[in-house]
């Protein structure tokens, strides 16, 4: 993530996405896109370290959690979800064996359930 997105910032994305799914319209695709790298960020900062990546296609993906850092190559650990998910997720709007039971979740790897982790804003 070359760009860091301030908190007001991230919060009005978070707001404009909430808002459009309460109305029945997709939000757009700016705002969308905000709030999923605004939450990979948060992740980021909660759990530093380079164990897991986390990919939320196509807005983001960011490298968390301690652990042994891999160097080349697709990591050992991996979770991968769509962009409104992974804001259910990280608001704490949906859980994580919910999400991964309906199909919505791909995780590999010993570190990748971040069940723990999530909601990370209550």
């Amino acid at each position: 993530m070359a760009k860091k997105i301030g908190v007001s910032e991230g919060r009005a994305a978070l707001a404009a996405v909430r808002a459009a799914e309460e109305a029945s319209t997709r939000p757009a695709r700016t705002d969308h896109a905000t709030a999923v790298r605004y939450l990979l960020q948060l992740l980021a900062e909660k759990a530093p370290g380079n164990s897991v990546e986390v990919r939320v296609p196509p807005f983001g993906a960011v490298q968390a959690v301690e652990g042994p850092r891999h160097t080349r190559g697709t990591p050992p650990n991996v979770v991968e979800t769509d962009p409104s998910t992974w804001i259910a997720l990280a608001t704490g709007a949906e859980q994580w064996g919910d999400a991964a039971a309906a199909g919505r979740i791909s995780a590999s790897g010993v570190r990748a359930d971040l069940s723990a982790l999530l909601p990370l804003r209550p």
